[in-house]
């Protein structure tokens, strides 16, 4: 287990999940910039 920035305890499933989350979110972004480039919608 590691700490947050207040010294918290996090524990590697926290830390997991926020990483997909984060991940998810930006792959969200990088579609939404495609898609008003090349005009192509995702399926």
């Amino acid at each position: 287990m590691g700490t947050d920035s207040e010294g918290e305890p996090v524990s590697l499933r926290e830390l997991l999940v926020h990483m997909i989350e984060e991940y998810a979110r930006h792959n969200g972004h990088a579609d939404l910039l495609r898609e008003r480039i090349d005009g192509r919608i995702g399926q």
